[in-house]
Parts: structure tokens; sequence; C-alpha cells
């Protein structure tokens, strides 16, 4: 029996994951018993992500992890990125993403010279699927600095707008004990957000003093 686990992934709460939902019939219609389905909003540059690591944990020999592109695997810088698919090939699993060449059936079939010479093919595709990931992350994160330049030169810039549910979240997780860090990964936000927010509910606490 073919089994595959599914990855899907958008960056933030406001973004919705029904699109990227329509692989799972895809890959049950390839003849794949879907073990699991990991659903995250969060960003791919972050190596910390719960799900990702969740369903690396739960990766047995012999499983596909399937995802809708490379980038919703990962934007990690190439070194980080391919410390990701380790972990993954370690547990004797493999990815199926569209745009990437899988090579890996003809690799098992093939010996020597060749084998090689395949082996080598699938590394420096998936490395290259992966540096575009990153760089495409990059190249987004410059255009929107430089459109909160030319606002903020034109006084247009406002900043982003709150979001009421994630504070809530942040300041409940807090009030509940949990440590910054723990915070974040449970919030699924950065620290620099946590201890932002916390402030923020601290300073209205206590207008004298701010921690």
């Amino acid at each position: 029996m073919k089994v595959a686990r599914i990855y899907l992934r958008v960056s933030t709460e406001e973004q919705d994951l029904t699109r990227q939902a329509a692989i799972v019939e895809s890959t049950k219609a390839a003849g794949f018993y879907v073990a699991g389905i990991y659903r995250e909003k969060a960003s791919g540059a972050r190596a910390d992500r719960a799900e990702m690591l969740r369903m690396i944990a739960d990766l047995q020999p012999g499983e596909v992890v399937v995802a809708e592109k490379i980038d919703r695997i990962s934007r990690l810088p190439l070194p980080e990125a391919e410390r990701l698919v380790a972990s993954i090939r370690a547990k004797g699993a493999k990815l199926a993403v569209p745009g990437v060449v899988d090579l890996t059936e003809l690799v098992a079939e093939t010996q020597g010279v060749a084998k090689v010479v395949l082996e080598s093919v699938q590394d420096m595709l998936l490395k290259l699927a992966l540096q575009i990931a990153r760089d495409d992350y990059e190249d987004r994160r410059e255009r929107q600095r430089q459109g909160v330049e030319l606002a903020k030169q034109a006084g247009r810039y406002v900043g982003r707008k709150a979001d009421p549910i994630m504070h809530d979240r942040i300041i409940a997780l807090r009030i509940a004990g949990h440590s910054i860090s723990e915070t974040a990964k449970l919030a699924q936000c950065s620290e620099s957000q946590v201890k932002r927010v916390w402030a923020i509910h601290r300073g209205a606490k206590s207008p004298h003093k701010v921690a």
C-alpha cells in the first residue's frame, strides 16, 4: 500500500488553506492511503513549525510527504532547508511535490555510475527548487520593505493592522503561565510579537510599569 502524509501551509491567519486541500483528493486518486493531513498557518521561513515537526515525527519508512509546492515545505535559507529535507529522508520517507522531479524509483532500479548520476541530478534539482523558494521569499520581503518606505515618504503608512484574535490568544497563553517561546509556538507567531503584545497588555493594566 502506498501511504502519504499531506502538508498544507499558509503564512498568515488571514490566508485560507482551502485551495491547497484539493491535493488531498488528487493524492487519493493516485492510489495513496492518506495517513495524515497537517494544516499550518506559519511562515515557511521558520524551522520550528509545530505541524511540520509533528508530521516528521509521525513519518514511517516508505511513506511520501505531499505538498502543493516546494515553498509550502520550506522558504528557509538553503542549508536549513536541506537539513529539513534530510530529516524527512532520515525517516525513510520521500517528497512528492509538483515541479520537483522525483527520480527515486529510477534510482532504485539503477546500479553503478548511472545510479550515482541519477542521485546527483535528483539532489541538484531539489536544491535548486529550495533555493528558488528562498529567493522568492527574500524578493517578496524586499518589495514589501520598499513599499513601506515609499508609503512612509508619502505620509500614507499606517502600520500593520492589529489582529485582536491573535492578541487575545497570546494574552491568554501568557496568563496561563506559558513562557514567551512556548506562547510563540502555540500561537504560531514570533517571540517579538509575543513580547510586544504582552508589554501592551501589562502597560494597560499598570500605566506605571511596562514589562
